[in-house]
């Protein structure tokens, strides 16, 4: 059996699960997720806590497939996840307007992105990105399409990049 899916999720208080196979919903007081489990994989609830198995030795590596999906959606609706991005070039510049991210990347027209539903974005600064939500994998789908706009170049390491990315430089072109 897989050893991720032998550790239980543990629900924290505000936290409610229903469990109605083949769903599994959570909600909290960051949202409310659901996911599909797979037929394949037993899921139990002992008070504040999901276990979940293999129905059969070839499904060994969905059930901890399945834990570790159902652990992102109970972190995700009590404490939320978010991705830093960080602007750097000169004039490069992030805006929310609404449920419109504006930025400008040097670029001839500025770049329209339009938030999805379930994702805040905030701008501490004109060169700062937050992107924030309950849903990690939507979290990190947003930030990887503001991050394609323009991603950062190795020579001068302009671009849109995430706070804690570290950019390989290249040395330039000698004569």
């Amino acid at each position: 059996m897989s050893r991720i899916a032998k550790m239980p999720v543990s629900v924290p208080k505000g936290v409610e699960v229903t469990l109605a196979p083949p769903r599994l919903a959570v909600k909290g007081p960051k949202g409310s997720l659901e996911l599909s489990v797979h037929p394949d994989v037993e899921v139990r609830q002992d008070g504040h806590a999901l276990h979940f198995a293999a129905r059969h030795e070839r499904a060994r590596a969905l059930a901890g497939t399945m834990r570790a999906l159902a652990n992102n959606m109970v972190t995700g609706v009590s404490r939320g996840f978010e991705r830093r991005l960080t602007l750097v070039g000169v004039g490069y510049r992030a805006q929310v307007q609404g449920n419109v991210l504006n930025l400008a990347l040097g670029y001839s027209h500025p770049i329209e992105y339009k938030i999805p539903e379930g994702i805040r974005i905030e701008t501490p600064s004109q060169t700062e990105i937050v992107v924030s939500g309950a849903d990690k994998q939507k979290v990190g789908q947003v930030a990887a399409e503001i991050r394609a706009f323009r991603p950062p170049e190795p020579y001068k390491g302009k671009g849109v990049r995430y706070s804690d990315e570290q950019i390989l430089r290249k040395e330039a072109k000698k004569k």
